[in-house]
C-alpha cells in the first residue's frame, strides 16, 4: 500500500463530491472516532475468547474488514489534512514506546532518544 497514492485519491473522492469544505481537522478526526467506535461496537458484548474467534465466521470478518477501512481512511485523510508524514511519525512514536516501555530486565539506550530523530 502507498500511502501517498491512497491520500491522493482520498483527495480526489473529496473534490468529486465537495466535500472538501467540510474535511476539516476536527470533522475527520470527529469521523474517525465515530468508526473506531462501530469497530468498537462488534466486539462490544463478546468475551474475550469470542472477540478472539469472531474473525473465524465470514460475516464478521467482512464487518470488521470495512470498519478497519473506515478507520485507516479517516487516518490517513486526517494526516493528510495535518501534513504528518505518517511514516516519519509512526518512527518516531516507536522510538518514544521503546524508551517509555522497556524490554523488561534492559535499560532503554541513550542513544534510542526520539527528541534526536
Amino acid at each position: 500500500m502507498d500511502i501517498e497514492i491512497l491520500q491522493a485519491r482520498l483527495r480526489q473522492f473529496a473534490v468529486e463530491r465537495h466535500w472538501q469544505p467540510f474535511h476539516t481537522p476536527k470533522n475527520l478526526s470527529t469521523a474517525l472516532m465515530v468508526e473506531a467506535a462501530e469497530l468498537a461496537e462488534i466486539f462490544q458484548w463478546m468475551s474475550p475468547e469470542a472477540s478472539q474467534a469472531a474473525p473465524g465466521c465470514p460475516e464478521t470478518r467482512q464487518r470488521i474488514a470495512d470498519e478497519v477501512a473506515d478507520v485507516l481512511l479517516y487516518l490517513l485523510q486526517l494526516a493528510d489534512h495535518c501534513a504528518i508524514d505518517i511514516p516519519a511519525a509512526v518512527e518516531v512514536k516507536m522510538r518514544k514506546n521503546a524508551i517509555k516501555h522497556p524490554v523488561p530486565g534492559r535499560l532503554a539506550r541513550p542513544e534510542a532518544d526520539p527528541q534526536q530523530a
